[in-house]
Order: structure tokens, then sequence, then C-alpha cells
């Protein structure tokens, strides 16, 4: 089986007080392609100038792993049967909240997909339902969270 690694690099900063809590959350995700992705805790989190509001957070990394996963699945879906993508955009939300077991956790992802295929090509609403479904079965990602995913297709005209 492939293996998926990706290194995460902290460094306290000089002048940082790290016992008392005083210290930044930036760090920095770094990927076997080169990539090297700003990385913080989440403002909501902690507070800023702790954390970097325009880094990425895990959260949102769950949240858009979650929806890639199920993009590239549908893109590949569609594409088998012929139908030719031009666009797929998913303003997807995660929700963080504390349930019965008292740990706070992403309790639930909504992906929220619009699709836009070449001209003015448009089909049948139980086709691209039918690919949706097809592709959160299928999506790696979903298959191994215990949050509730949700693909609200409202945004699908």
């Amino acid at each position: 089986m492939p293996q998926h690694c990706a290194t995460v690099r902290w460094h306290c900063r000089d002048g940082e007080r790290f016992l008392d809590n005083q210290y930044s959350r930036r760090h920095s995700w770094h990927f076997d392609g080169g990539l090297v992705v700003p990385a913080s805790a989440s403002p909501h989190i902690v507070p800023l100038p702790y954390a970097a509001a325009e880094n990425v957070d895990p959260e949102e990394a769950f949240v858009a792993a979650l929806s890639s996963c199920h993009m590239l699945f549908f893109l590949a879906f569609a594409a088998k049967l012929g139908l030719d993508v031009e666009g797929y955009d998913d303003e997807a939300v995660g929700v963080l909240a504390k349930p019965v077991s008292g740990k706070l956790r992403m309790v639930q992802v909504t992906l929220r997909p619009k699709v836009t295929f070449v001209g003015e090509a448009r089909f049948a609403r139980d086709v691209i339902e039918q690919l949706h479904s097809q592709s959160h079965e299928a999506c790696f990602i979903a298959n191994s969270v215990n949050s509730e995913v949700i693909v609200d297709l409202s945004r699908q005209p």
C-alpha cells in the first residue's frame, strides 16, 4: 500500500515565552513534491497574535481534504460517463462542537458542490445525485473519519 507523508515544522522564535504560552503557532507543512504550506492554529482556537489567520489551519485542511477527495472521484466518474465537466466549485463548511463525549471535534462537514458542464449541457438531477453518492462512497477520506459528511446539492441548478 502507498504511504503518504508530510513533514510538519515548528520552532520557538527568539523572544517568545513558550512556558507562558506566549509563542506563535505558525508552522509549516512540507510535502514530498516540494510544496511548503504556511500553517497555524485556527484563530478561533488560539487568539491572535499567536495564531496566523492567513495560514491554513488543521480544521480548514480537514474540510479541504474531504472536499478535494470527493471532487476527484466525481470528476473521474463523470469522465467515465462521458459528461464533459467544465468547472467544479465547493463551498464546504466544517463544524467543530463538543458532542456528548465532551471532546471538541469536527462533528459535521457539509460539502456544497456546484458542477458546470461544457456549453449549456445539463443532466438529469438523478444522474448528478448518483455521481455524488458514488463519489461519497468511494472517497478515502470520508471513509476514514467518523464526522458526519453531508453532500448538499442545493447550489446545483
